[in-house]
């Protein structure tokens, strides 16, 4: 033991050395190689989204068309997502019943489209004198809103999700100047959702019309006003050239597009996979809500300074009395017969007699007091 720890003592190196030798077996013997595992290869999963806007359609198209090629991105490749517009499935109004037939995986759609198979879904696009856009957001992820929508779509076996907010939208165009309710007695407007049973009780003819022949219908004659989105959308689909009379709205104040997804799909799918697909969805909502936000406020400016001739118009008092009131009605008439609806109207009446208070406190006093004259 003696001359053990002295050999050690007369020589550092030597010392390091030998003990390394010591714990270490194998010194001056070539290292074993090491085997590389093979990469396990991923599932790549090939999905097809319809929507109901035709192709290179403003806001919306660029929206979904965005959302597909960030999951691919953050997905790595393994979840691939095909657009395909209303030009190619020839049915904007069958979205719904194609991504629950599994025709097609995904949807991008409004669901107040839907309202014929199941009235209980308007709420999730908007209601007339219903909330604004921050409203409805908060309502959907901090108010119950998201779980309301899923018990609604759980029965049509598909999932839906917010899917960008156009804000509040415009009143609508109109050949002739709206003055009184006697002006409205069979006038022919298109316009969708809740909205429409609204007008027809104060003597509107109100049909539905693909936004792709739109513009036709109403050079042709076929109506005699339409709504559609605002400034940002309308003016593109070229309104301003036909009808002289833009009015304010009051139908539509947060209307939320919606993303559709298969239950039996979703399920399906890998944990991250899932996460990267709510992730996406949630981030195009606000990026389209913000972009319809910056395109409608330019649109109305390029609309002064171009299309002079163009009266931006308010309904008078006595129709927007008329029309809430014949609002208020439906509504109870509704939810008188349909428990869901009901529940739902129950849980947004309650949740905006909590925010409208702040939003009256915080943005509309703030933009009253500060309005530049």
């Amino acid at each position: 033991m003696f001359r053990f720890r002295s050999l050690f003592a007369s020589s550092p190196l030597l010392t390091l050395v030998t003990v390394g030798c010591l714990f270490f077996s194998g010194c001056g013997e070539k290292p074993a190689a090491v085997t590389e595992k093979a990469p396990v290869a991923k599932t790549v999963y090939h999905w097809k989204l319809a929507t109901t806007w035709p192709s290179n359609f403003p806001i919306f198209s660029s929206t979904v068309d965005h959302f597909a090629q960030s999951v691919k991105t953050m997905s790595d490749g393994q979840l691939l997502i095909q657009v395909d517009s209303a030009n190619k499935t020839k049915a904007p109004f069958g979205v719904l019943d194609m991504v629950h037939a599994g025709q097609y995986q995904m949807g991008h759609s409004a669901s107040y489209y839907w309202k014929g198979t199941e009235p209980s879904t308007m709420f999730f696009t908007t209601m007339p004198f219903g909330m604004t856009a921050p409203e409805q957001y908060a309502w959907f992820y901090y108010g119950g809103g998201l779980a309301l929508m899923q018990k609604v779509y759980a029965k049509h076996g598909v999932y839906s999700f917010p899917g960008g907010n156009t804000g509040v939208q415009m009143g609508g165009w109109f050949r002739k100047e709206i003055k009184s309710l006697k002006d409205l007695k069979g006038l022919k407007m298109r316009v969708p959702g809740f909205a429409g049973e609204v007008l027809a009780q104060l003597g509107v003819v109100v049909t539905n019309i693909a936004p792709g022949e739109l513009y036709t219908s109403l050079e042709r004659g076929n109506i005699d006003a339409l709504e559609w989105v605002g400034p940002a959308l309308d003016l593109k689909m070229g309104f301003q050239k036909i009808a002289p009379y833009y009015y304010t709205g009051w139908h539509e104040p947060a209307s939320e597009l919606q993303f559709l997804v298969n239950r039996q799909a979703f399920d399906t799918l890998p944990k991250n996979l899932q996460e990267i697909l709510l992730t996406a969805m949630k981030a195009e909502t606000l990026d389209a809500y913000a972009h319809m936000f910056n395109d409608n406020a330019a649109g109305l400016a390029s609309l002064r300074t171009e299309y002079p001739e163009v009266k931006v118009r308010t309904f008078p008092k006595e129709i927007l009395d008329a029309l809430k009131q014949a609002n208020q009605r439906l509504v109870d008439e509704t939810a008188a017969k349909d428990p869901l609806f009901k529940e739902i109207l129950d849980s947004q009446r309650a949740y905006l007699a909590v925010v409208r208070p702040w939003s009256i406190v915080s943005d509309y006093a703030y933009m009253k007091d500060n309005q530049e004259n």
